[in-house]
């Protein structure tokens, strides 16, 4: 995501609406889900910022809906399509967190489902958007009640944070988003701060990342969507999106934690040099990004679930759909995501799906 994101897709749609007929861009419409052994991406047709969980056999799924928050529940990933969603949460008609909900995000702590989330009020964007997190303690994350816990934040330096993800080290919690160093701030960065309880920060926030690199900075200086991926020998990787998502060069970077670091330390942090997912327009991927990693149901596979647009320039919001991939890991223990998938082609399932 990106503060500046609602305004440019604005512009765009403007854009679109003064052009000839044959000009308009349209979605690509997946095709039907296949019979059988294999599956096609997209599995949905729309949605942005695409996390997945696994919890007692059930894959937990939800996406940017921009209004309410929806989870779907499912035992098979490539079967998404089948679930129907649940909207656990709507914005309330006034308020900090009224407007624009992106990014939710599961997870299961202390006992209990904590869904992460940003959003924002009426005013400047670039002042008002804030993580936030609801409580529920039932069993099923789509049933129960969730209650308001409120905004997550560093009140010393209270500023833009977007795109929180949360990760268990050596016993402690951390927090990590995508903000700002001030309010006059334009590039987004990485911040991580370690955790009281699941709605209340214990320290100060540490910046880890900042965008400095030429894939990292195309439209504007952007370090966001960070995701927690743990390799079979026990590394620590920070897997982000970089670069303005309003241009095809939307990617994936990575950081890796020394090991026996400490993830408050900012030196301990290590980012990668080159980019892991990249656009393919002949595979009908462009900007892919804002990842999150999942299981096969009988644990041997190791899964990628992101967002891409299928056709170019075309933005943040509007066509972005989710795309699922197997990946493996490289010899130096890092993760082989390889390259998107072309959409609409036969793939297949994850080993263990019914």
């Amino acid at each position: 995501m990106r503060c500046n994101r609602h305004l440019l897709i604005g512009l765009i749609l403007l854009v679109f609406a003064g052009c000839k007929k044959e000009e308009v861009i349209t979605p690509v419409i997946p095709d039907p889900q296949p019979q059988g052994p294999t599956f096609k991406n997209p599995v949905l047709p729309r949605g942005s910022d695409p996390w997945v969980i696994q919890k007692d056999n059930y894959y937990y799924y939800t996406q940017t809906s921009g209004d309410r928050i929806n989870l779907w529940r499912t035992t098979a990933m490539s079967k998404l399509d089948f679930s129907v969603p649940q909207t656990i949460w709507s914005k309330p008609a006034t308020g900090p967190n009224s407007e624009r909900v992106w990014a939710p995000e599961l997870h299961f702590l202390d006992g209990k489902w904590y869904m992460y989330y940003t959003a924002g009020s009426s005013g400047d964007i670039n002042l008002v958007q804030r993580v936030f997190v609801l409580e529920n303690s039932s069993i099923d994350a789509t049933q129960g009640t969730w209650v308001d816990k409120g905004k997550v934040a560093d009140p010393a330096a209270d500023f833009w944070a977007i795109d929180a993800t949360v990760f268990e080290h050596n016993g402690s919690s951390y927090l990590v988003w995508s903000g700002h160093s001030s309010n006059s701030e334009t590039d987004q960065r990485l911040y991580i701060a370690r955790m009281k309880n699941p709605w209340t920060l214990e320290t100060a926030r540490t910046e880890i990342s900042a965008p400095t690199l030429t894939w990292e900075i195309v439209g504007n200086g952007v370090n966001e969507g960070p995701e927690i991926l743990i390799s079979p020998a026990g590394k620590v990787f920070l897997v982000f999106s970089a670069s303005g998502c309003w241009t095809d060069e939307y990617t994936i970077g990575m950081l890796q934690l020394k090991d026996g670091g400490d993830p408050l330390k900012a030196p301990d942090w290590i980012k990668l040099a080159n980019p892991f997912l990249v656009k393919k327009p002949e595979n009908q991927a462009y900007a892919p990004g804002h990842c999150s990693f999942f299981k096969s149901p009988d644990g041997k596979e190791d899964w990628i679930v992101y967002h891409a647009n299928s056709a170019p320039n075309q933005g943040c919001d509007v066509f972005r759909n989710p795309r699922i991939q197997k990946f493996t890991w490289n010899a130096d223990g890092t993760p082989h995501f390889g390259e998107p998938v072309k959409i609409n082609t036969p793939i297949t399932k994850p080993s263990g799906e019914q």
